[in-house]
């Protein structure tokens, strides 16, 4: 019903002012993800992203703006970001994109995914003694010392957040059960076997985990619509 109520309204600025909305920037939150674009949009990719891949990161500086300013912007195509989760970094940082209204994900996603090659260096030589922190019992304490570790607390505060504010996203367990499952859940019933690995219309794209590839299935799909 509230994606209705958005391409209804949508609709009529369209209608009244001549001009067609520009979907990029449409954000909803979904079960365990971020829809954005046109919530009634016939082609629906979704991606299945791991913050810890160096292919994803390549995929967000490279395909990402590619495909919303090619396809999302005009309302034909809608991208759902969802988490491959992998590891105890993983779900810090997916859970860090979450943290606060929807609107505020796309660069909250893409501020994690472009510093990569700063903080993954410093996660591949992590200390023994950091490692038994990233791996304290108290999941909420075991990430607030990798975001610490990371500089990822760095990295948010610069997009607005307060170091409170990012503790609380971090210690939410509801998120924390959301994420994992959705993860887990969408692993099993796609078969996905790395990331990024991409859908269209809930049909996972087999063997496509790059930009050229992923436009190609995607031209031939809206190629394909009346």
């Amino acid at each position: 019903m509230k994606a209705l109520k958005i391409a209804l309204l949508a609709g009529a600025l369209t209608l009244s002012t001549g001009f067609a909305p520009d979907w990029m920037n449409t954000v909803a939150e979904t079960d365990a993800g971020h829809l954005i674009g046109n919530p009634q949009a016939a082609t629906k990719v979704a991606e299945y992203i791991s913050y810890t891949c160096g292919h994803c990161a390549d995929f967000a500086r490279s395909g990402d703006p590619q495909l919303k300013i090619g396809y999302v912007r005009g309302g034909k195509v809608s991208v759902e970001i969802r988490h491959l989760l992998r590891d105890p970094i993983d779900l810090t940082a997916a859970m860090l994109a979450h943290c606060g209204p929807p609107a505020k994900f796309p660069l909250n996603h893409a501020a994690l995914m472009l510093a990569q090659d700063k903080w993954l260096p410093i996660a591949a030589k992590a200390t023994p003694a950091q490692q038994q922190r990233w791996s304290n019992t108290d999941r909420a304490a075991a990430r607030r010392a990798i975001a610490a570790d990371l500089d990822f607390y760095q990295l948010m505060e610069a997009r607005g957040y307060r170091t409170a504010e990012l503790d609380r996203c971090m210690a939410d367990p509801a998120m924390e059960t959301k994420l994992v499952k959705a993860s887990r859940d969408d692993t099993v019933r796609l078969g996905l076997k790395g990331t990024p690995s991409f859908s269209i219309n809930g049909q996972l794209l087999e063997n496509v985990h790059r930009w050229p590839q992923l436009q190609q299935a995607l031209d031939a799909k809206v190629s394909a619509k009346p």
